[in-house]
């Protein structure tokens, strides 16, 4: 994939988006941007946050998006793979949990 070619493509998708439904946009926008409005967390935190969730929801368009705006906030590829690391090992909590939820549910069926 061409990152950069997806990133300038998205962009330009999300404008003609705000041609249409302007509010939308401006909800998001407003949404992505409250957090930095405190500083509680430096931009490259958020960033490298960022990321991790986007890993976890599949968004392609977040990575190539978050990916450069991490970069430009001074994350190192260690601190992705770091951030990225945390991703694996929620994804893999969740399945543990909802595997033992399944197992919980098997137990609990009538044919069991």
């Amino acid at each position: 994939m061409d990152w950069n070619e997806n990133r300038t493509h998205l962009l330009a998708n999300v404008g003609k988006l705000a041609t249409l439904t302007p509010d939308t946009v401006k909800g998001y926008m407003t949404a992505s941007s409250a957090g930095a409005k405190t500083a509680l967390l430096d931009e490259k935190t958020r960033q490298l946050i960022s990321l991790a969730v986007a890993v976890t929801t599949r968004c392609d368009g977040c990575i190539s998006i978050h990916t450069n705006e991490a970069a430009k906030a001074g994350a190192t590829r260690e601190e992705v793979a770091e951030a990225l690391g945390v991703a694996v090992a929620m994804n893999a909590s969740a399945a543990l949990v909802y595997s033992s939820r399944t197992l919980e549910a098997f137990d609990a069926a009538p044919g069991a």
